[in-house]
């Protein structure tokens, strides 16, 4: 029945808006580890919580719908369920992957797949021919994240979906930065979508969460067997938490990205700022990519500062944001990729990558925009002041 609202109706009404047997607008948190059978020849829907809890089957089925996928799959954090679907990889494999892909991604393709035998390349996937190049005869996944962490580049999730066809691959599509609300990976021809749900998705930074979502049945019953076979399955407190912040995803989406619209212009413009990146902005190279793909350029963007000294005083006198890890809650959060998410990157490869040591990733809260900027203006300003010369 859902299938013919709105999605931001759908955040809301769905079979789990009220429990069938008691009522209850809330989803019951189901802490059972174990389940009472009553037949010895024929065991009920749930046995053992690792392999299905109702719980996490209701947070799994919500982002099957969202995402328009067949099966959704719930775990322990965004890198457990990244590493499961990579697990669908045998020795001798290869991936082509996006090369300013997140910290976390880049340490387990390259120290961990590849003690298993499995090849990677990374590739600037904006570019197809680069892509087309680094295809082997081997090639089992074409790993995208747009857009990507942290340098917002764009990939054509439609034309990788149809070179991995092409090359009897899959396509993985880390779609954390945008969710549901504004991209669907699936609808582009992705074989798996995935997520940190400790972003958008849960929304308040105090939850921990991966999320997967399949449209092929087979292909879901394979990433299903890994699930249960390497156990890295979310946890019911935390799996009614992501829940309950879907509800709100697309009215905290919609406030972030227009203030994050609002951030980029002034920056933009800023005399102490070398470059913006983000894909809302006209003079981004895939701008028109972005928009044909998705409905919105998202809450997230990245900007470099012109040197390390108007670097250092803006980050000690910003107030506004919390500086730390992570993106995609309540509160605005100011990241620095080069000693956080991609801290696992060397600093060779980062600066290959543009991930210089000047740069901030900026995660737009629901602050009031201009009390951001205001922020931004006095702690840039604050250099300045001190009659600061510029080129």
């Amino acid at each position: 029945m859902s299938e013919h609202y709105s999605f931001e109706t759908k955040l809301l009404h769905n079979k789990y808006k009220f429990d069938p047997e008691t009522g209850a607008v809330s989803v019951p948190i189901q802490h059972a580890s174990t389940f009472h059978q009553k037949d010895i020849d024929q065991f009920g829907k749930y046995d053992y919580s690792r392999s299905l809890n109702p719980t996490r089957e209701a947070l799994e089925e919500v982002i099957a719908d969202l995402e328009e996928g067949t099966r959704g799959f719930a775990f322990a954090s965004g890198m457990a369920a990244i590493s499961t679907a990579f697990l669908l990889l045998s020795q001798g494999d290869h991936v082509v992957i996006t090369e300013d892909v997140y910290g976390g991604t880049f340490r387990m393709v390259t120290q961990v797949l590849t003690r298993l035998g499995i090849e990677h390349t990374f590739v600037d996937m904006t570019n197809l021919d680069e892509v087309k190049n680094a295809i082997k005869p081997n090639t089992k996944v074409f790993y995208v994240e747009t857009p990507s962490n942290p340098l917002l580049k764009v990939t054509d999730i439609r034309a990788i979906s149809k070179l991995a066809k092409e090359n009897n691959a899959w396509t993985f599509v880390d779609n954390t930065f945008l969710t549901p609300a504004l991209q669907k990976p699936l609808l582009l021809g992705a074989d798996i979508v995935l997520h940190s749900a400790t972003k958008f998705l849960s929304g308040h930074s105090d939850v921990l969460a991966g999320l997967a979502v399949v449209k092929d049945p087979e292909l879901a019953d394979k990433l299903y067997f890994l699930q249960n076979s390497f156990g890295a399955v979310l946890g019911v407190q935390d799996a009614w938490l992501v829940m309950r912040g879907i509800k709100t995803l697309n009215v905290r989406l919609d406030h972030s990205s227009n203030a994050a619209l609002k951030i980029a212009k002034y920056l933009a413009k800023h005399p102490l700022v070398k470059n913006v990146y983000y894909p809302g902005l006209e003079d981004h190279p895939q701008y028109e990519l972005q928009n044909a793909q998705a409905k919105g350029a998202g809450a997230v963007f990245s900007f470099e500062l012109i040197n390390e000294e108007v670097f250092r005083t803006f980050v000690s006198n910003v107030k506004l944001p919390v500086f730390a890890v992570s993106l995609g809650a309540v509160e605005t959060i100011l990241s620095y990729p080069a000693k956080m998410s991609h801290a696992a990157m060397p600093q060779e490869e980062r600066e290959q990558r543009g991930i210089s040591n000047t740069l901030l990733r900026l995660s737009v809260g629901l602050e009031n925009p201009e009390d951001l900027i205001h922020d931004f203006n006095l702690a840039l300003n604050h250099k300045l002041s001190t009659n600061y010369i510029y080129n």
